[in-house]
């Protein structure tokens, strides 16, 4: 596989994870937060309605534990195309 090649390759995998990660913070963030917190908030939590707690700190929970998982991807990633230092 030649540079330009591995290169895309390469990008073309970023994109896909960024994407991936992405569309589950939007599930979390939006879909927890807004269009399921009636459903959620029948569940208590805490003394806290589940809805409520997602749209309050949970998204921003899930978005944290997205960039660990988003960094030991990329660093695979670089390891499988050679771009590791």
């Amino acid at each position: 596989m030649n540079n330009n090649n591995k290169a895309k390759a390469y990008w073309r995998m970023n994109i896909k994870y960024v994407l991936l990660l992405l569309a589950i913070w939007f599930i979390v963030s939006y879909g927890a937060g807004i269009l399921f917190k009636d459903q959620l908030n029948t569940i208590i939590i805490g003394g806290f309605k589940l809805g409520f707690w997602f749209a309050q700190q949970g998204a921003m929970y899930v978005f944290v534990i997205l960039i660990f998982v988003y960094v030991r991807l990329m660093n695979k990633l670089d390891k499988k195309f050679g771009y590791d230092e």
